[in-house]
């Protein structure tokens, strides 16, 4: 069974974060909770952990990580990001958004759409997802706790250690972590449009579809 660290939802125990960096540097697998529900997060190097991601939820090769970044200067060490995206995505990070943004040369290629050449990044504002994010140095890498077959994601822990849990190395548990998936802005062509609605509200000179 994973080990299991009980969280204060707001103001994260600092030893208890540095457990969780250095299961994660081990290569392991953890289910923790964001401001858009729980999620699965490994290393950002570690295409193990990152295949074992994918066999836990049932994708296939096609499907594409998030990276959960700390700022917005750390967007634009892996994706390329113009004046005006800059100006944007200060006034929405950190927040409930995804933004598709073509990839940087330091995005690794197994993350990247291989014919646009993009990559999906956020700035989650959830205390423990920035807590984790600021010892851990570096991105990670993140996809949805929502299993095949399955259309709605996990949002309690008790649920996740019953179905999922011999599969994972670590759970950080803050309770139960209502779905709110972001909403998703694909800025990589230009226009900026909007592929998901989610929490995050529609900002303006975003296009909607039809």
């Amino acid at each position: 069974m994973p080990r299991i660290l009980n969280l204060h939802p707001d103001n994260p125990q600092t030893r208890l974060i540095t457990q969780a960096v250095e299961i994660i540097q081990r290569g392991g697998v953890i289910a923790l909770p964001t401001d858009s529900g729980y999620a699965l997060g490994c290393a950002l190097g570690d295409k193990d952990a990152m295949e074992r991601v994918r066999s836990i939820r049932g994708l296939d090769g096609k499907h594409f990580f998030t990276l959960m970044v700390r700022d917005l200067s750390e967007i634009s060490v892996y994706a390329r990001v113009d004046n005006i995206a800059y100006r944007f995505l200060r006034q929405y990070t950190p927040g409930a958004y995804t933004f598709i943004l073509p990839a940087s040369s330091e995005a690794p290629r197994r993350l990247q759409h291989p014919k646009r050449k993009t990559v999906g990044v956020r700035v989650p504002e959830h205390p423990l997802t920035q807590a984790l994010l600021q010892v851990l140095g570096e991105p990670l890498l993140s996809s949805t706790l929502i299993l095949a077959g399955d259309s709605e994601p996990l949002c309690d822990p008790e649920e996740i250690k019953e179905r999922v849990g011999k599969r994972l190395d670590l759970i950080l548990d803050v309770g139960f972590c209502a779905d709110q998936p972001t909403t998703v802005i694909d800025m990589a062509g230009d226009d900026m449009l909007l592929v998901r609605r989610g929490r995050g509200a529609i900002p303006a000179g975003v296009v909607e579809p039809d």
